[in-house]
């Protein structure tokens, strides 16, 4: 009440925005583990068993001849690497604070800047335990070789982008239906172990089997994916600019919902989550 306020400029206040994000992330990051190594080496550990399992599941099956001529490790990070962007971020951003938690209390803090942390969070997670495994795959084993890598990291920033959006979504939905959210999220990520379609090529399907993933934005980020990063396979049945379409769509709606949500909430609402 007895403090002065200041007008800030456009820059400034830029500046200020940037400087909260960036210490909610390194909050976002350290609330997984008190140690922030353990916490990004949990991630890589996490990430080279699911990354071992479906190389395993694939030779056991003997389904590597269906892959793409080239490394067939990079066709199983290519698929597993967004399937984790995505999923993780669809988590972290569905369970970002919302308007009634506690931290809101402080000035500069506000949900904006709790949506994105979480989502900034969960990229430089993804995208370092990424960098790492491919670094110790390059010089411990064979030289990593990637097509088109600025492309192919688009689409890790576009799988990224899709999974926020679709926590936004599931963020705004929450203070309304708490329970019912949280099962949708599960159920969400879930799904995605086979919707995403890591485990095999749009090019292969037949129209049927396509019409049941080609709804999924993350199946459409992967299977560009692996376009990019792979000389011998040109996708004929995705499209990035679809999944660019979902995204934007869903932000538009996430957002207006936030809007609205901040309005009618309160502290009560704390209670029944």
């Amino acid at each position: 009440m007895f403090q002065q306020r200041t007008q800030q400029s456009s820059v400034s206040g830029l500046l200020t925005l940037s400087e909260v994000v960036f210490h909610s992330v390194v909050r976002s990051v350290r609330s997984k583990h008190n140690n922030a190594f353990a916490a990004l080496a949990l991630n890589i550990l996490q990430a080279v068993l699911f990354v071992a399992a479906f190389f395993a599941m694939f030779a056991l099956l003997g389904l590597r001849g269906s892959a793409i001529r080239g490394d067939f490790l990079l066709y199983v990070i290519s698929g597993v690497f967004l399937f984790m962007v995505h999923t993780k971020t669809v988590g972290a951003v569905a369970s970002a604070e919302g308007p009634s938690s506690p931290m809101m209390q402080h000035a500069p803090m506000n949900t904006m800047v709790a949506i994105l942390s979480a989502a900034i969070g969960a990229l430089y997670i993804q995208v370092f335990s990424l960098f790492i495994i491919l670094f110790v795959y390059h010089v411990a084993f064979t030289p990593v070789h990637i097509e088109e890598p600025i492309p192919a990291f688009g689409m890790i920033l576009l799988a990224w982008t899709t999974g926020a959006s679709v926590g936004l979504v599931f963020l705004v939905l929450k203070p309304w239906a708490p329970g019912l959210v949280s099962i949708l999220t599960m159920i969400y990520q879930r799904a995605n172990m086979i919707a995403s379609g890591k485990m095999f090529l749009a090019n292969t399907l037949p129209s049927f089997m396509l019409a049941m993933f080609d709804w999924n934005p993350l199946f459409h980020c992967i299977d560009q994916a692996r376009g990019f990063v792979f000389i011998n396979y040109n996708p004929h049945f995705s499209s990035w600019q679809y999944a660019a379409w979902v995204a934007l769509v869903l932000i538009v709606i996430g957002l207006m919902g936030e809007f609205y949500t901040r309005r009618q909430v309160s502290i009560s609402w704390g209670a029944r989550r």
